[in-house]
């Protein structure tokens, strides 16, 4: 099977860890060995991944430096691909034993400048702060705040992706068996000028939904949207909590699940699932192969 697989904010850094390179490589040499087993029970792989708590930082270091001279959001998203990707890239060779090809792929997203995601920023980046800090920030630095859980972050716009320019080169390199690094971050966003031209544009896309994206012009057969939590819950967080094992796209969009975390994962494996003989899984990042297998996990699946 071909099997697109996109790791969560919870394989490059756990809430509460530091952002410091330590913590990400200790982090991504656990993601390996479960993406290994992928690849070792004979399947394909092209793996995304997330990078809110990193193109924050970059943005906030950036802000310490030059603040009028700041790099935009669409260049430090590349640089953040790179520096992810390198550490998958080398993690994942060292558990596969260096007999497998694997590259990073620097990958461009489009998306539709008139979003009106634009103007409703939603996209979490950068560390955590308590709600006076975050207001003191937003007011000295002109962000947009909101409420992650118990604490507060800066969000940013996450308009939907709609195409893919990269893609043949992403086809040529997996005709070649090569297992890929691609669309970190949600990808490198950016816009079509009229003239046919691309050009970046400030935003970070939704993982999931560009992974999603991605898994269907490859024609995938699965997707893994890959967290710390085992299974979708209903009633999550409360006494009456009960994992979801399978759903059918239909029923998996009616549920009614906090927007900053699952139901955008959840919304993409319906995305990508509705109308085809493939399916998703959600689930946590060590039972990747077991999901993959029905063993574990959530499954999206048409009935």
């Amino acid at each position: 099977m071909l099997v697109v697989a996109a790791l969560g904010g919870n394989a490059l850094l756990r809430r509460g860890e530091p952002l410091t390179a330590e913590a990400q490589r200790a982090n991504v040499a656990g993601a390996a060995t479960a993406l290994a087993q992928i690849i070792r029970a004979g399947h394909r792989l092209v793996i995304t991944h997330g990078n809110g708590p990193q193109i924050g930082l970059l943005a906030l270091q950036g802000a310490a430096y030059k603040p009028d001279d700041a790099f935009p959001l669409d260049v430090l998203g590349a640089e953040t691909d790179g520096m992810i990707g390198y550490m998958i890239e080398q993690a994942l060779e060292n558990a596969l034993g260096h007999d497998r090809a694997v590259a990073t792929l620097l990958t461009q997203i489009e998306v539709d400048p008139r979003d009106p995601a634009f103007d409703r920023p939603t996209k979490f980046i950068g560390p955590v702060y308590d709600k006076a800090e975050a207001e003191r920030l937003a007011e000295a630095r002109g962000w947009s705040i909101a409420a992650d859980g118990p604490h507060w972050r800066r969000v940013v716009p996450s308009p939907m992706p709609s195409d893919i320019p990269d893609l043949k080169v992403l086809e040529l390199l997996l005709g070649h068996d090569v297992t890929l690094i691609c669309a970190g971050g949600g990808g490198i966003p950016v816009v079509r000028r009229p003239d046919g031209s691309l050009v970046g544009i400030e935003a970070v896309i939704d993982k999931d939904h560009a992974t999603a994206l991605l898994a269907h012009k490859l024609n995938a057969d699965a997707l893994l949207l890959l967290t710390d939590v085992e299974a979708v819950f209903r009633d999550f967080g409360t006494d009456t909590q009960a994992a979801i094992r399978q759903l059918s796209p239909e029923d998996a969009v009616r549920l009614d699940l906090p927007d900053g975390s699952m139901a955008p994962k959840v919304a993409a494996a319906a995305t990508f699932v509705s109308g085809h003989d493939r399916f998703a899984s959600v689930g946590r990042l060590e039972d990747a192969l077991a999901m993959l297998e029905g063993r574990a996990g959530t499954m999206i699946a048409n009935t």
